[in-house]
């Protein structure tokens, strides 16, 4: 990654975020990720961070960004999962509703981690223990 200067200090960080849909019920169709993807796509923009990548599957949300030493995880995450949550029950509330329990889209947890070598077994770990939880 490239090395950004700011005003007196020099950062590259990126995060791996991941968040599962409430009760890890399989609601994300294509139709539903391109429009999750173009949200957080615009979250992030109004935000000031970058999304460098983005996947879905049918319960779950990864997010590989970047951002600046003064974006707070827990507010971009907000973000990110508050506004893109309203929207989409917005827009396909039906759908959704009758795929959940509850006007909940996400489960109130996530993951977060620096990029390192050991992301991927950590990303596994946190997937595997939220699997147990919700049964």
């Amino acid at each position: 990654m490239e090395v950004i200067y700011g005003r007196g200090y020099v950062y590259s960080i990126q995060y791996h975020i991941v968040w599962c849909v409430k009760y890890r019920h399989k609601i994300i169709t294509a139709e539903i990720e391109k429009k999750i993807i173009e949200i957080l796509n615009k979250i992030a923009e109004d935000n000031g961070f970058q999304i460098l990548e983005c996947n879905t599957e049918e319960d779950y949300i990864h997010l590989f960004i970047n951002c600046s030493p003064q974006h707070y995880i827990p507010d971009m995450i907000k973000a990110l999962k508050g506004v893109s949550a309203r929207l989409l029950i917005k827009e396909f509330g039906e759908e959704l509703k009758e795929k959940l329990w509850s006007e909940h889209l996400w489960n109130p947890s996530y993951f977060v981690s620096t990029v390192s070598k050991n992301t991927e077994e950590q990303i596994k770990k946190y997937l595997q223990n939220q699997k147990s939880k919700s049964l």
